[in-house]
């Protein structure tokens, strides 16, 4: 896939869901730090709801893609960054790179009503910059994420609501702690993808 003409938004033109403990732009990016406990999951499974995670959302109408890239080092169970897409508290889509079974995780979860979860092991994205692009176009979300300037990886094709007011850009919690930091270097905004391959 080539990736369309991106262009950046300025952190203050996107708006906060949930405030993290701190975040500070200076001239590498944006270093976000995470509150104790923060997550995003409805029910299944665990039997909880947590909505608390950081995110910082720009306009994702149909026809428009959003990319988020950043660099960060998990060292605790579940802490995850990477790019959400939100209708509203029951209906949104995280993708990005989270730390289980002790190594980092590309991965997605989908929720509508209630969450589900797929993974797939990256431990050599480990200490990397990644950028996850997030799609929309007609019904469907294509996530797709890749390492530095390497080759884009299908992550998740998705249903949403084509009559849906979204909004989409970067997250990050760490539900098993504080102090998550994360360095994001880019939140940008462009055309959604000519095509699923």
């Amino acid at each position: 896939m080539t990736s369309p003409t991106v262009r950046d938004v300025v952190w203050s033109d996107a708006s906060w869901l949930n405030p993290p403990a701190e975040a500070v732009a200076d001239t590498e990016g944006l270093l976000v730090t995470t509150r104790e406990g923060s997550d995003f999951w409805r029910t299944t499974s665990y039997g909880f709801v947590r909505d608390d995670g950081h995110a910082l959302l720009t306009a994702f109408p149909p026809g428009s893609a959003v990319e988020v890239t950043f660099v960060a080092d998990f060292t605790e169970l579940y802490d995850q960054a990477g790019a959400l897409v939100r209708v509203d508290a029951e209906t949104w889509i995280k993708a990005g790179v989270e730390l289980s079974d002790g190594h980092p995780q590309l991965g997605a979860v989908v929720t509508h009503g209630t969450s589900d979860w797929s993974l797939a092991p990256v431990p050599e994205w480990a200490g990397h910059e990644v950028t996850v692009r997030v799609s929309r176009s007609a019904d469907a979300v294509t996530v797709r994420a890749r390492r530095a300037d390497g080759p884009w990886r299908m992550v998740r094709l998705a249903w949403l609501d084509p009559a849906a007011e979204a909004r989409a850009g970067l997250f990050c919690c760490s539900p098993q702690r504080a102090g998550l930091r994360v360095r994001f270097t880019r939140l940008a905004t462009g055309p959604a993808d000519t095509s699923l391959h």
